[in-house]
């Protein structure tokens, strides 16, 4: 089963998924904020998914960015459509910044880069590796 991790954003929001044996972290798509339930009650209605991972935006002190006040509300809608697949939210700070690094050092072209779509996926790419490095470091220790 897969596990799907989700950047929120307040327009568009960045989706990435594992492979079925979540080993690896690949981007998704981008959808219109909108129509983020919608996208995500389909996809698990066609796609096995077993949990799903929701980045929490914080800020540098640790306490929870303005966006949560968005994030709270969603993710307890989502609970309601989907009772059967627990949600967990992963402290996102930096990953738009690493999203950016990534697209520097892959070569990425300059117009790409500017593309915030592309960095919505790329920050959801992030927050779903390291959620699994994560739960790998716990199950080594």
């Amino acid at each position: 089963m897969r596990i799907l991790a989700i950047d929120y954003g307040q327009k568009r929001t960045g989706l990435a998924v594992t492979d079925p044996l979540q080993i690896i972290a690949n981007g998704l798509t981008t959808v219109a904020t909108k129509d983020l339930e919608a996208f995500v009650v389909d996809y698990v209605g066609r796609e096995p998914v077993e949990r799903i991972v929701v980045g929490q935006p914080r800020q540098m002190n640790g306490e929870d960015s303005e966006n949560m006040r968005r994030i709270t509300p969603f993710v307890n809608r989502l609970r309601k459509l989907l009772p059967n697949i627990p949600i967990e939210l992963f402290d996102e700070r930096f990953t738009s910044v690493l999203a950016h690094r990534t697209m520097l050092e892959s070569g990425i072209g300059r117009k790409a880069r500017q593309n915030k779509a592309l960095v919505d996926e790329i920050s959801a790419t992030i927050i779903l590796q390291g959620w699994m490095e994560g739960k790998k470091l716990k199950v080594e220790s």
